[in-house]
């Protein structure tokens, strides 16, 4: 069977894996280190003061551990292939095989959100169909409510979540348009109210992607990006699949 959950994909490096050190990064014995892209597994304090554990990240890590500790994998990069911390950004699969596709199997068992950059999109369907699946099937991290889906319509809740990444789901009230970024509003109070960016910067990858943003007032939508506080709880775009069209109106 082909290696390629997409076709987009080129080979990258291959080895052992030696080391796990959270639930989306490992070692291999070649001492690369590699972060599985397109997803985001709970995290570890991993040496930062002050950090605390996010809820089932020990279970993430023992999961990708039963899963990958051991094995022969081939890494297959999407776009960019390291980060600035010198780990190998791919996708990961063992002996090389579709059906064991390490992101695929980590978000499947409720252990991993989809989690993309502008920089790193490719084969993020597959992803969000196993995500969905185990969101119906309250799996892991879904039969919590510290990563339940959050709602628009209520901001008071989301700006105590400013630095946490979130999925929110609501109706876009109106869209607007300044300094080159769109804005998807949620309420008639931009100061208070729940608001999308979109950058000028993410705005040729929606045009590319066929994607109009200006097009989504009333539409329902989920979005999903880091929280933060300025004049009222948003979440900044930078490419179009951080956005699902739940229903156009």
């Amino acid at each position: 069977m082909s290696a390629f959950a997409c076709e987009t994909l080129t080979p990258g490096p291959k080895g052992r894996v030696v080391e796990i050190t959270d639930g989306d990064t490992f070692i291999l014995d070649n001492s690369q280190k590699v972060r599985l892209i397109g997803m985001q597994a709970p995290k570890l304090p991993l040496g930062r003061i002050g950090f605390d554990t996010w809820p089932l990240a020990e279970e993430a890590k023992d999961f990708l551990a039963d899963f990958a500790l051991g094995e022969i994998v081939q890494v297959f990069y999407g776009s960019t292939r390291k980060d600035r911390h010198g780990r190998v950004l791919g996708h990961v699969f063992v002996d090389g095989e579709r059906q064991k596709w390490a992101q695929k199997a980590v978000i499947a068992n409720g252990l991993a959100r989809v989690y993309s950059f502008d920089d790193n999109r490719h084969c993020l369907d597959e992803l969000y169909a196993a995500e969905r699946q185990a969101r119906v099937d309250r799996k892991g991290i879904w039969a919590l409510d510290y990563y339940q889906i959050r709602q628009a319509g209520k901001p008071n809740q989301l700006v105590k979540l400013a630095g946490r990444y979130e999925l929110v789901e609501g109706r876009v009230f109106d869209v607007g348009e300044a300094n080159g970024r769109v804005y998807l509003n949620f309420g008639r109070d931009w100061d208070t109210d729940f608001t999308v960016v979109i950058q000028r910067g993410a705005l040729s990858a929606f045009k590319k992607a066929d994607f109009d943003p200006r097009k989504l007032t009333s539409a329902l939508i989920r979005v999903r990006g880091w929280v933060d506080d300025h004049d009222g709880p948003r979440i900044d775009v930078t490419h179009p699949e951080q956005i699902e069209i739940l229903a156009a109106q």
